[in-house]
């Protein structure tokens, strides 16, 4: 059995993905926890419901669209953080910056407290009983939180089968098998491969066949976008396949990717040689090395070609995003899952270098240097000469204010939550500026539109008939906006005020009573320890001495203590009891006089150690390698991150000194920081004049006082807050372009795809309504052109909405039989990878209408509960008897007929690894030579195709080896290889 449901992004124009796989047995597996730039809770609602049933989590592209919800869901949804979740290491690590980005810039995020879950407190408070929404804000994760979460994260490799754990309240997997595969796209995108039992799943989400300056393919033909000429034999035939449907109704442009990039310089170089100012928005983690790898290595190039009249060299070249160091330290060290150009790339690099540094050496010993410069020496794949990092809203003013030509690659392709919204609202005055938006922006899901929204739709309404972007989708059309007035919305954070904080209480209050009652006390709280109202903290957990006192009889009347936790607003002062001197704030004493027990002592709180049979729990976070350390606002995050100062409730030191001191040590020290950056950095700058780029580097470095403080001081702003929603306006006079850097699948890639692929079944999902149903009558055509099928015999492709629940189980036949004792006896069985194999021929017999029932069975049938049946002997008579068919040995006379037609069968899949391994142990040299080849004492070579077959070469040079044994080194091999499967044929 296998059911699907898309719980987010089915025929809709949200780009964020959710979707839950079922197979037998109650195995359930969730992919993507995505979001869109709404932050609605409400759209979280039925994957808060499918939490406890959980079995496994996967992870797709380290996107705002597929993993967004990942910190929120571990935050607030009590079991989350107990599944299992598997991705590849590039998704966790920018998934990780991304995330951090993402919540540091926007306060939407943290998401709002829906109006009817507040609607049970709000009838107390008449302020907030005609249905006004305070627009409440739920704490957010740090950063450190935020890290720890994505620690959890189980990374995995391409192409390596994996057998997941279950979560604790999973049932067992039963053998299911997960194997990534690469998807193009984005870093470390996957498409994965899920197998369990007759069922083969494909989930090919948001993927991309065409090779870019840093992403390799899809592994759909050979891996890694090698060019094969057939699909894998791993991802081909699946018995479902679940493909995307995004960007299908694209045909990409002759030209190709140097078509796309051409166009994108060309107009970036007409911009700036205007003195005008380009602004890309694009993501912070994913899409942005593509493109910043792109400009860089396009301003080194006219760096190095001596041409003083391009318009290049006198412009400046800036990433902006909360988190770019730390996306650009992970991407330098993950270039093993990049192109293999850039592997080749820093390994000349790192040769150059090295070479560099010899001839430095013989130079200092007074031996010839060979006269090389130094400037001209060959950097590594993302270690920037030309693009600087902007990290600070105060670095981005700063650059903004100033004049001269510049180019900003600026996080969010929205512009509702990046720094290019900030950009926008500079540069849209001015007609010599152009705005290059990079991907295409969906209809917006609600009445609200964004400014991402707004700006592609006046692109696509001005842009001349003659460029059709469903035609082309490298067009190159320029616009001007100039007389266009856009209305958005502004978000901003102020402190809750008057009857907010006690309805904010009661809020988190019943919900602790809930979790409580219905998860048994083993979920964790929700966070409130920068609560204002609120002490009591999830971050560690704690219990009372005499928490199995107050809570016993809890399970005794469930329904009465739900009806309880649901009408009551909180707990009174009587009801706290002692409790009160930790549950209330300015409350210092309590009335013991008369108690007996617990109420007269202080209450205690101590912390459970928590541990199993190995000892206590190692706490990843404490164990984190250097590089994993991100430093927020250039602090490092070690030894516990980010002090916070002056918090609710928590005291300092006698040796501390005030706040406003703090604030300028931290500046002070944030400085220093960045100007020792800054010095390193314009050590290795080459083509950049010195005096500029130490300017430069010190206003990176330092920030003046107000925006450094008041920036220093929103950090540390602790307490429950809330959103206020205003409106802005903007008057455009610039200019707008669009140029395709999305990187997805268009739709010939899909038309040449799918028929070799060939799935029994066929799912789209992830795509507005418009394009699934023309990529949906498109792939019925493909797959079941010529093929002689009828029409209810063809390949079924579904097109679900969102919540509705397909069935895609494998069309398969099984009938029971009984194998007769002399059949059992022949059987050999052979083990492959803890499965017995065995292949049978034999001949199927009626079951004999003789067969008498065991009298076991039948004196138990006779007497139930002592009472006498013998009326009813003819029906048990008949249950008992056993109709099952039986398959018996072919007679002797039959056999020589069926003989010839049994062939011999090879069971099993052998890898080159393991064989390697085998053939060492048994006293051979064997070595992996070329791509993918296994060298055998010199002599004998063997290979795997992409459809899993194994050649072995060499024979004839085998044979002359000295060191045969046993009849040579081709026969060892291959018998080796023939241990390592399964021989079965016919009996």
């Amino acid at each position: 059995m296998f059911n699907f449901t898309p719980l987010l992004g089915a025929q809709s124009s949200s780009p964020a993905s959710q979707s839950l796989l079922e197979f037998d047995g109650g195995i359930k597996i969730l992919i993507d926890v995505g979001w869109d730039e709404s932050f609605d809770v409400e759209k979280l609602k039925e994957l808060e419901r499918q939490v406890p049933t959980l079995s496994v989590i996967l992870l797709t592209h380290a996107t705002t669209a597929h993993l967004a919800a990942f910190a929120h869901c571990c935050k607030n949804f009590p079991l989350f953080t107990r599944i299992p979740v598997y991705a590849t290491l590039p998704v966790i690590s920018l998934g990780r910056t991304l995330l951090q980005d993402l919540y540091a810039s926007t306060p939407l995020a943290s998401s709002i407290i829906p109006k009817n879950a507040l609607s049970e407190s709000a009838y107390s408070f008449p302020s907030f009983r005609d249905g006004n929404n305070p627009n409440i804000l739920l704490q957010g994760p740090t950063p450190d939180e935020t890290a720890g979460y994505f620690s959890l994260i189980h990374p995995l490799k391409y192409s390596q089968p994996h057998q997941p754990l279950p979560s604790p309240f999973s049932p067992p997997l039963g053998g299911l098998t997960i194997t990534a595969y690469s998807a193009g796209h984005t870093l470390g995108g996957t498409i994965w491969h899920i197998q369990h039992g007759l069922e083969s799943i494909v989930y090919a989400v948001d993927w991309n066949q065409a090779r870019e300056h840093v992403l390799s393919g899809a592994a759909w033909l050979g891996g890694a976008g090698l060019g094969g000429s057939e699909v894998l034999e791993q991802l081909r035939r699946p018995t479902a396949m679940i493909c995307s449907s995004r960007g299908s109704g694209t045909i990409a442009l002759a030209g190709g990717r140097k078509k796309r990039d051409d166009t994108l310089l060309s107009m970036i170089k007409d911009t700036v040689a205007n003195g005008g100012t380009v602004l890309i928005p694009s993501d912070s983690s994913a899409r942005v090395l593509e493109l910043a790898y792109l400009l860089e290595d396009a301003w080194q190039a006219e760096v190095e070609s001596g041409d003083g009249s391009s318009p290049l060299r006198r412009a400046k070249l800036y990433l902006a995003s909360r988190t770019s160091g730390a996306t650009m330290r992970y991407a330098r060290s993950m270039l093993e899952w990049m192109e293999e150009g850039i592997v080749r790339e820093f390994e000349t690099a790192s040769g150059a270098q090295e070479g560099q540094g010899h001839k430095r050496n013989r130079s200092q010993q007074g031996g010839p240097s060979g006269g090389t410069n130094e400037q001209k020496i060959k950097k590594a794949p993302f270690d920037f000469q030309h693009l600087k990092l902007l990290e600070r809203k105060s670095q981005v003013n700063r650059l903004l204010s100033a004049d001269g030509p510049r180019v900003i690659l600026a996080s969010d392709t929205s512009l509702d939550w990046g720094f290019s919204k900030e950009a926008l609202k500079s540069i849209a005055t001015d007609n010599r500026n152009l705005i290059i938006l990079t991907e295409r922006v969906g209809k917006a899901s609600n009445d609200s539109k964004g400014l991402g929204r707004i700006l592609w739709e006046i692109w696509d309404e001005q842009k001349p008939s003659a460029v059709d972007a469903e035609v082309d989708s490298s067009a190159t059309a320029v616009v001007d906006a100039s007389g266009n007035e856009i209305v958005f919305r502004t978000v901003d954070t102020v402190p809750l005020v008057g009857s907010e904080i006690p309805l904010y209480q009661q809020y988190l209050a019943r919900q602790r009573q809930l979790q409580n009652t219905m998860q048994g006390d083993t979920s964790t709280t929700l966070e409130t320890s920068a609560d204002a109202v609120d002490d009591r903290s999830s971050s560690t957990s704690t219990t009372s001495e005499d928490s199995d006192v107050e809570h016993q009889g809890k399970a005794l009347n469930t329904a009465a203590t739900l009806s309880h936790a649901r009408h009551k607003l909180g707990l009174s002062d009587a009801e706290l009891g002692i409790n009160i001197l930790i549950r209330r704030k300015n409350v210092y004493d309590y009335e013991v006089r008369g108690k007996k027990g617990r109420e007269k002592m202080f209450p205690y709180v101590a912390k459970r150690r928590r541990g199993d049979d190995f000892g206590d729990l190692i706490r990843p976070e404490e164990y984190l390698r250097a590089e994993e350390r991100d430093e927020v606002d250039g602090e490092d995050m070690r030894d516990g991150g980010m002090k916070k100062e002056n918090a609710v409730g928590q005291k300092r030191k006698w040796d501390d000194v005030g706040t406003r001191n703090a604030v300028g040590a931290r500046r002070l020290s944030n400085g220093n920081v960045k100007r020792r950056r800054a010095n390193d950095g314009d050590a290795t700058m080459g083509g950049m004049d010195a005096d500029n780029s130490l300017r430069n580097g010190y206003e990176e470095a330092g920030s003046d006082s107000s925006d450094s403080e008041d920036e220093a001081l929103a950090k540390t702003a602790e307490g429950p807050s809330k959103v206020v929603f205003s409106q802005q306006t903007i008057r455009l006079d610039c200019r707008i372009s669009f140029v395709d850097f999305s990187g997805l699948h268009d739709k010939r890639s899909i038309q040449m795809l799918i028929p070799l692929i060939k799935p029994r079944k066929l799912i789209l999902v992830s795509g507005e309504a418009s394009e699934t149903d023309d990529l949906a009558v498109d792939c019925r055509q493909l797959l079941n052109a010529g093929s002689g099928e009828a029409i209810q015999g063809g390949v079924d492709v579904f097109t679900p909405l969102v919540g509705i629940t397909v069935d895609a189980s494998v069309d398969t036949n099984a009938w029971t039989v009984k194998l007769s004792q002399s059949m059992v006896r022949r059987l050999h069985w052979q083990k492959v990878k803890g499965l017995g194999v065995v292949a049978i021929t034999g001949r199927l017999e009626a079951a004999s209408l003789e067969s008498k029932p065991e009298q076991g069975a039948k004196k138990k049938l006779k007497t139930i509960e002592g009472e006498s049946q013998d009326a009813q002997d003819g029906d048990e008579y008949e249950e008992a008897m056993d109709t099952t068919p039986v398959l018996d040995v072919v007679p002797a006379n039959m056999a020589a007929a069926t003989r010839s037609v049994a062939q011999p069968l090879h069971v099993g899949d052998l890898r080159l690894a393991d064989l390697r391994k085998i053939m060492q142990a048994s006293g051979m040299t064997a070595e992996f030579r070329g791509e993918g080849t296994l060298v055998i004492n010199g002599t004998v070579a063997v290979r795997k195709s992409g459809t899993g077959k194994i050649e072995v070469d060499g024979g004839a040079y085998s044979m002359a080896d000295p060191r045969n044994i046993e009849g040579g080194t081709f026969f060892k091999v291959k018998r080796k290889i023939y241990e390592g499967l399964a021989v079965v044929a016919g009996g």
